[in-house]
C-alpha cells in the first residue's frame, strides 16, 4: 500500500467523498465529539498554551539533536539485549523484517496498530513470503477483514463505517450470527483475536516514542492489544519512524499526556506500555528476542529545511478533528494513509509533488489546524510554503494558471487596462449568468460554481469605481 491508498485522481476521490452522505455525517459527528472531549480534558491542565510551548520545545530540541539521541537509543537497546537496524528506505526495512521472520520459520504474525508499517507496506511484504499478518487493533482488524479497506483517520481508522456495515463484514468473513450491538461485536472480535494472539510466532508493533536514555519503546493503546502482541510471541519487532524519539522518561510523560488529550480527549489512554529489552530471568512473560527497525524513508531529507517542523508531529490527529475540508470530503479523498492537514503537509515531503500536488490546496487556510496542534506545527503556513515551492521552484503550476497570472499581473499594473477589464467583465460573463448569479463559470471558476453560485458582476452605476468617481465629484 505505502502512503498511497489508490490510483483514482484527486477530484474523483473528492467527488466520491462529497457524495457519501453517511461518511460525511459520521465524520462531522466524530469531529464534534472528539473536539468537545479535547477541550474538556485540556482545561484540567491549566494554561494549555504553556503546555504547547513545552511540547514544541521538546520536539524541536529532539529534532535538532536527532543524531545524538538516535545513537544513544541504539547503544541502550543493544545494551538491553536487543538489535537495531537503520532502514533508509521502505524496501530495506521490509527486507530486514522478512529476514527476521524467515529465520524463525514464522508463518503467523500478530501486530498492533502502526502507521509507519502501513507507510512501508510491511503487511504486503510479509504476505509475499507466505506469512499471515493479523491486525490486532479492532478498527484495523475490521478494515483488514473488509478486503483491506484503507484507514480514513490516523487514530480512528474505521471512522467511515457504521455498526451495520461492520456486522455484515463479520458475518461474511467470520460467520458472525449475532446482532449489531457494539458490545456483542466487540466480544466476538476479542474471542477471534485471542486465538491469533496465542498462536502467533512473531509480534510486531509500531512505536509512539522511543526513550533514548533507557533504550525503551512506548506504546499507547486503549485496547491492550499491543501488550499481548509483545508478551506472548517469543520474537518482537518494533518499527519506528526515526523522529519518534524523546530524550528521557520526563519528556515522554509530558508528550503522552498531551497526545491522549489531543487525540481522544482522555487524561490518559487505557494502556501506556514501556518496554525495555528482552525477557530476563525471573520474568513471567516477554519476548526472548527484540529488534528495533528505525525507518528513514524520506525523513532525513526534511531535516534542516523549512518543513522540518512537520516532523514534530506526534500523530494525535487533532488537526484532522477540526479541519473543515476533511469534514466534507473524508479521509479517503486524500488518497493516503496520512489524511487531513498533516497529511497534506507530509505526503509531498515523503513522496513528491507530482503525486501529491493537489493536497496543499485542499485547505481553507483557516488556521484551525495550527491552533490545535499540541506541538505547535504551523500547518497552514507549511501548506502555503508548499504552494510557493511548487510554483516558484518546481514549476508545477499548470500552463493555464501561469498564463492567467501573467495576464492579471499585466492588467493590474495598468489602471487603464484594469478599468477596461472591469467594464467588460459583466458582458463577458453574461452567457454564464442567470437570475442574478453565475451558475456555470468557465475555467477555474467552474470548480467553484459546480457546488455554489456566485453573484453576478456589477454593472454601470453599481461598480465601485463608478461610485468612487461620483463621490469625488460630490455625487451620491
Amino acid at each position: 500500500m505505502g502512503i498511497k491508498t489508490g490510483d483514482d485522481k484527486f477530484f474523483t476521490r473528492v467527488e466520491k467523498g462529497i457524495n457519501d452522505d453517511f461518511m460525511r455525517k459520521a465524520v462531522a459527528g466524530a469531529q464534534e465529539r472528539m473536539q468537545g472531549r479535547r477541550l474538556d480534558s485540556i482545561s484540567a491542565l491549566g494554561d494549555w498554551e504553556d503546555w504547547r510551548n513545552l511540547g514544541e520545545e521538546i520536539r524541536q530540541h529532539t529534532l535538532d539533536n536527532l543524531d545524538f539521541y538516535l545513537e544513544q537509543l541504539t547503544e541502550n537497546v543493544i545494551k538491553n539485549g536487543g538489535s537495531v537496524f537503520f532502514a533508509e528506505t521502505a524496501d530495506e526495512a521490509n527486507d530486514y523484517i522478512k529476514g527476521v521472520v524467515s529465520s524463525k520459520n514464522a508463518k503467523k504474525i500478530i501486530k498492533s496498530k502502526s502507521m509507519v508499517t502501513e507507510e512501508i507496506s510491511m503487511n504486503q511484504a510479509l504476505e509475499s513470503i507466505g506469512c499471515e499478518v493479523i491486525e490486532s487493533d479492532l478498527g484495523e482488524w475490521i478494515l483488514q477483514l473488509d478486503d483491506h479497506d484503507p484507514p480514513s483517520h490516523i487514530v480512528v481508522p474505521a471512522l467511515h463505517k457504521n455498526k451495520e456495515q461492520i456486522r455484515q463484514t463479520f458475518a461474511e468473513k467470520r460467520g458472525y450470527k449475532k446482532t449489531s450491538d457494539p458490545k456483542e461485536m466487540a466480544l466476538f472480535a476479542r474471542e477471534e483475536l485471542r486465538k491469533d494472539f496465542l498462536t502467533a510466532e512473531v509480534g510486531i508493533t509500531g512505536c509512539n516514542f522511543a526513550v533514548a536514555e533507557s533504550g525503551s519503546i512506548s506504546l499507547v493503546t486503549n485496547e491492550g492489544n499491543a501488550r499481548l502482541a509483545t508478551t506472548i510471541p517469543k520474537t518482537q519487532i518494533a518499527v519506528m519512524g526515526m523522529e519518534r524519539i524523546v530524550p528521557t522518561w520526563e519528556e515522554l510523560d509530558i508528550l503522552i499526556s498531551m497526545l491522549a488529550r489531543s487525540a481522544v480527549g482522555q487524561k490518559l489512554t487505557s494502556y501506556v506500555t514501556g518496554l525495555t529489552g528482552i525477557k530476563e530471568e525471573g520474568d513471567v512473560d516477554g519476548a526472548e528476542e527484540f529488534h528495533l527497525v528505525i525507518v528513514d524513508n524520506g525523513r532525513s531529507k526534511i531535516l534542516g529545511t523549512q518543513f522540518q517542523s512537520a516532523l514534530q508531529c506526534i500523530r494525535c490527529a487533532a488537526c484532522i478533528n477540526v479541519c473543515p475540508v476533511y469534514r466534507h470530503i473524508g479521509g479517503h479523498s486524500y488518497g493516503s494513509i496520512y489524511p487531513g492537514p498533516i497529511g497534506a503537509v507530509l505526503n509531498p515531503l515523503l513522496g513528491d509533488y507530482d503525486e501529491w500536488k493537489e493536497l496543499p490546496y485542499a485547505s481553507s487556510l483557516c488556521g484551525a489546524c495550527t491552533e490545535v496542534c499540541p506541538v505547535k506545527i504551523p500547518l497552514h503556513n507549511l501548506l502555503i510554503e508548499h504552494r510557493r515551492v511548487m510554483v516558484e521552484q518546481e514549476g508545477k503550476a499548470p500552463f493555464a494558471e501561469k498564463l492567467a497570472m501573467k495576464g492579471y499581473a499585466f492588467a493590474a499594473s495598468s489602471p487603464t487596462v484594469y478599468g477596461v477589464g472591469t467594464k467588460s467583465a459583466p458582458s463577458v460573463m453574461s452567457p454564464f449568468t442567470k437570475n442574478g448569479f453565475i451558475t456555470d463559470g468557465p475555467g477555474p471558476v467552474k470548480l467553484w460554481t459546480d457546488i455554489r453560485d456566485l453573484p453576478e458582476l456589477s454593472k454601470g452605476k453599481d461598480k465601485f469605481r463608478t461610485w468612487f468617481d461620483n463621490r469625488d465629484k460630490g455625487g451620491n
